[in-house]
């Protein structure tokens, strides 16, 4: 298992990182850096002249290959090992780590449609929210294989504990993909200006009503981390739990003061791609709280339970023999 756990760690951050740099991709103007070739470079796969652009969507790419031979190793190791207890079957790392090579190939393919459609705002969007999904799943697989001190959690955790954290996903999600309409459709990113509150409206309904849209549900999934935080310690959950629901909770005050900073500074390119970073973690981090809510599911296999339970013992009563 100790296995998995390195390989799905490796996975989650050059996952991550390739998020990250992807936005770097966006916010530098170099998503045509290898104009409508894909996934060659202007015929090549190892371009040698270019400018800037080139360069930062070529190293894109070939982050992606990394990612892609990391979901790789992950799936064979989880084949070759799916017969041992929390690897195969329901609750196991095997499933999300198929998945995740499903989504692996499934952003590959948006990918190549980006560019061929020449950053079309929707598939950029689409190709972002493939991506997220497969942070998410990668979370899964981590925290299935013990990894985010899934291995210290007790088998009871608090059923709204779970619930709470279901909706945060959820409110999470829809808040990324809002927050990359206003990133990518035109006249959104300035559509209302000034912080919380829109001082003065610039271009029509659509962009002014994403923009409005995303910081609303910014501000809901803030009070729902606000509300998880306070009721976690309540419930006197265990302080793993605890530790990620914090790390959520600061993450998202800090991506809320970042937005304020960025709006007030007029987008500065470097304030956007840390916009961009700190919602990819804050999303990895609302993602742990509900896979390690949940994997009590995967910490003991009832298989396992039958087997080595007192009665199957080497010193329990043989079946049909009185005491």
């Amino acid at each position: 298992m100790r296995a998995l756990r390195l390989l799905a760690y490796l996975a989650l951050v050059l996952g991550f990182a390739q998020v990250v740099f992807g936005a770097v991709v966006r916010i530098t103007g170099s998503g045509m850096g290898c104009g409508d070739n894909w996934p060659d470079c202007f015929g090549s796969l190892t371009p040698v002249h270019g400018g800037s652009a080139l360069l930062i969507e070529i190293s894109h790419r070939y982050g992606a290959v990394a990612l892609s031979l990391a979901v790789l190793a992950l799936i064979v190791a989880a084949l070759l090992m799916r017969k041992k207890r929390g690897v195969g079957g329901r609750g196991g790392v095997l499933r999300p780590s198929l998945l995740a090579g499903v989504l692996v190939l499934a952003a590959a393919i948006f990918g190549a449609v980006t560019v061929k459609l020449d950053l079309h705002a929707l598939i950029v969007v689409t190709h972002l929210a493939i991506a997220m999904a497969l942070l998410g799943v990668l979370v899964v697989a981590l925290v299935r294989a013990g990894g985010l001190g899934a291995t210290r959690l007790p088998l009871e955790v608090a059923p709204r504990t779970l619930r709470a954290a279901k909706s945060a996903v959820t409110l999470t999600f829809v808040v990324l993909v809002f927050g990359a309409l206003t990133a990518n459709v035109p006249g959104a990113p300035l559509a209302c200006r000034g912080f919380p509150w829109c001082r003065s409206i610039e271009g029509g309904v659509l962009p002014v009503g994403i923009q409005i849209t995303h910081r609303v549900l910014a501000f809901l999934m803030l009070g729902h981390l606000i509300g998880m935080f306070v009721g976690s310690r309540k419930r006197h959950e265990h302080p793993t739990i605890r530790l990620a629901v914090s790390s959520a909770l600061g993450l998202v005050v800090l991506q809320v003061l970042i937005a304020a900073g960025m709006v007030e500074m007029h987008l500065p390119a470097a304030m956007r791609s840390i916009h961009q970073a700190v919602g990819t973690a804050t999303w990895i981090a609302v993602v742990a709280i509900a896979a390690l809510a949940s994997s009590r599911w995967s910490a003991v296999d009832n298989s396992q339970i039958v087997r080595e339970s007192p009665s199957r013992g080497d010193f329990a009563t043989p079946e049909g023999v009185s005491t």
